[in-house]
C-alpha cells in the first residue's frame, strides 16, 4: 500500500495579491510561474501554492476556452485496492503496470513510469480533496468501469473546479497570455517572455502540452501525410515552449513519431473536435482502407487498450483514411457517431456511398463472413470466443457475420490528441539538459514530458494520470525550491 502524502499548509499570500489579469502588470517576481492551464498546470499551481506565496498560472487561451486538452477528458486511470462506489472492483499496481507495458513498445523510462503508476493510487483522494466529484462509469465498449474513475461533468467541469479551488487559495491566473521563450542564465531560469513583456520568476513549471497543433513540426516526421491528420485538442498546443526548452539545451524524451491518436470522424473540424468526434464502432465490425481491404485485427483487445492504435493504423494507410463498416445487429452497442453514419441496404450500395470500390468491399465482407469460426458465443462485455480462422488479418474477438441490413459505414481519419516527444525529467520533475545536468529551477509536467512514460501506445485515462502525478511533483518541488535572494 502506498503511503499517502500529507498536504503542506498553505503559505499566506499576504495583502494585495493581484487578481486574474494579463500583460506587463504581471512583471513579478513570482515565486512560481506555471505555463499552461490544463490539468497538469492547474494541479501544479494548486500544489505550489501550498509552499509558495506568489503563484502565477499563465493560460494561453481566453477564459471561455481555458483548460487545453483537459476540456475533452472524462476519466482517469488509477490504482485502487477495492471498489469504491465509482469503480466496480480492484485495480492493482501489478495489473496497471502490465497494462502499461502491454501497449506500444512499453514505457519510455521504466523508473519514471513505475513512479507514475505507484503514485496514481493517491490521486483520486487528492482530486476529491480539491473539489472534484465522481459519477458511476459509462458502459458499452469503454470497458472502464473497474479501472477508471469518471469525474462528474467531464473535463470542462474538472477545469472549472480546479480554477475555483486555485482562486480560493490565492493562485493568480493570466489569460490570453502566450509564453514565447524562457530567460535562461546558466542552469537557472529568471523568467519568461510574453508579448506583454517579461515575467520574472524564481521557479517555472512547464505544463504547456505537446506540438500536435504545429502541422509543420508534424511534417518533419510524417511528411505530407500530416496534412490529413485532424487534431482532437487545442490549436494552442503548437510546441513553442517545448521548442524554447530545446533551444536552451533541454534533453529530449520520447519518440519523434510517438503520439496518442485515435480514429475520428473524417468530417471532424481540423482542431478542437474533442472526444465527441471519436468513433467506437471498430470492435464490432470491420475496417477497410480506400481499396476496400481490411488491414488490422479489429478485435485484438478490449477497446481501452487498443483504441489508441487506430490513429496510427489509419495514418499508415493510403491517403490516411479508412472506413468502419457494421450492420444492424451491433448498431446499439457503442456510442453513435456525432455526425451520423452512411446507411444502405447492401454492402455494394454502402461502398458506393462511401466512395470506395464496391466489388472489392463486397468481396472483403464475403471473405470475412466465411472465415468466422462456428460455435462462438458473442459477448460485448468481455474478450469472447467469436473469432476468424484462415484469414489475414484475423479478428480475434467479437467476430460476427456482417449480414443484417441496414448496413452502416463511416470514413475515419487519424485524430491526434497529443504528441509524446518532449523534455526529459528527473524524479523531481526537473528538466534535464543535454550535458546530463538538470536546470536548477525549471520543472515539467503533463504532455510536455509524457515521452518519459509513454512510447507509442496509450491506455484510456492515463494522460490525466501523468498530468496529475507529475503536476503534484513539479508544483511541490517548484514551490519548495531554494530561491536566490
Amino acid at each position: 500500500m502506498t503511503r499517502r502524502r500529507r498536504e503542506a499548509p498553505i503559505v499566506p499570500a499576504g495583502i494585495g495579491a493581484p487578481s486574474a489579469t494579463g500583460g506587463s502588470a504581471l512583471g513579478g517576481p513570482w515565486d512560481v510561474v506555471v505555463i499552461g492551464g490544463g490539468n497538469a498546470g492547474l494541479v501544479a499551481a494548486i500544489t505550489a501554492r501550498r509552499h509558495a506565496r506568489r503563484v502565477l498560472l499563465v493560460e494561453r487561451a481566453q477564459a471561455p476556452m481555458r483548460g487545453g486538452n483537459t476540456r475533452h477528458t472524462r476519466n482517469i486511470r488509477c490504482v485502487h485496492g477495492q471498489a469504491d462506489g465509482f469503480t466496480t472492483g480492484p485495480y492493482t499496481f501489478d495489473e496497471l503496470w502490465r497494462d502499461l507495458c502491454g501497449v506500444g513498445t512499453g514505457p519510455g523510462n521504466e523508473k519514471l513510469a513505475e513512479l507514475t503508476v505507484r503514485e496514481s493510487e493517491t490521486i483520486p483522494a487528492w482530486m476529491s480533496g480539491h473539489g472534484v466529484r465522481w459519477q458511476r462509469p459509462l458502459a458499452g465498449t469503454l470497458h472502464l468501469g473497474r479501472t477508471n474513475h469518471f469525474f462528474l461533468g467531464g473535463g470542462k467541469a474538472l477545469v472549472n473546479t480546479y480554477h475555483r479551488t486555485a482562486a480560493r487559495m490565492g493562485v493568480v491566473v493570466s489569460y490570453d497570455t502566450t509564453v514565447d521563450d524562457l530567460i535562461i542564465d546558466g542552469d537557472r531560469c529568471r523568467g519568461v517572455v510574453t508579448e506583454g513583456g517579461e515575467i520574472r520568476a524564481r521557479s517555472v513549471v512547464c505544463a504547456s502540452g505537446g506540438f500536435e497543433a504545429n502541422l509543420a513540426w508534424l511534417r518533419r516526421y510524417w511528411g505530407a501525410a500530416a496534412d490529413n491528420y485532424l487534431i482532437r485538442g487545442s490549436r494552442d498546443n503548437d510546441g513553442r515552449v517545448l521548442a524554447a526548452l530545446y533551444a536552451h539545451g533541454a534533453d529530449r524524451a520520447g519518440e519523434e513519431r510517438g503520439f496518442h491518436a485515435v480514429a475520428v470522424d473524417a468530417r471532424s473540424p481540423r482542431f478542437d473536435g474533442g472526444i465527441a468526434t471519436r468513433l467506437d464502432s471498430i470492435p464490432f465490425g470491420i475496417v477497410v482502407n480506400s481499396g476496400g481491404r481490411r488491414f488490422y485485427d479489429e478485435g485484438e483487445e478490449v477497446w481501452p487498450k487498443r483504441y489508441a492504435i487506430w490513429g496510427r493504423n489509419i495514418a499508415q494507410q493510403p491517403g490516411q483514411i479508412a472506413y468502419s463498416i457494421w450492420d444492424a445487429k451491433v448498431a446499439g452497442l457503442f456510442l453513435p457517431p456525432m455526425y451520423g453514419p452512411v446507411r444502405a441496404g447492401s454492402i455494394g450500395e454502402l461502398a458506393a456511398a462511401l466512395g470506395i470500390d464496391e466489388r472489392a468491399t463486397a468481396g472483403t465482407v464475403t471473405d470475412f463472413n466465411a472465415a468466422i469460426r462456428p460455435g462462438g458465443s458473442f459477448d460485448p462485455t468481455r474478450l469472447d470466443d467469436c473469432a476468424t480462422t484462415f484469414i489475414s488479418p484475423p479478428k480475434s474477438h467479437w467476430a460476427q457475420p456482417i449480414d443484417t441490413p441496414p448496413y452502416y459505414g463511416i470514413a475515419m481519419r487519424p485524430g491526434i490528441t497529443f504528441t509524446y516527444m518532449g523534455v526529459a525529467v528527473t524524479e523531481q520533475a526537473r528538466v534535464l539538459r543535454t550535458d546530463g545536468t538538470a536546470f536548477a529551477n525549471v520543472f515539467a509536467a503533463g504532455e510536455i514530458m509524457s515521452g518519459n512514460i509513454l512510447s507509442t501506445g496509450y491506455l484510456a485515462g492515463f494522460g490525466l494520470t501523468i498530468g496529475s502525478v507529475w503536476g503534484r511533483i513539479a508544483g511541490a518541488e517548484a514551490g519548495r525550491h531554494e530561491h536566490d535572494g
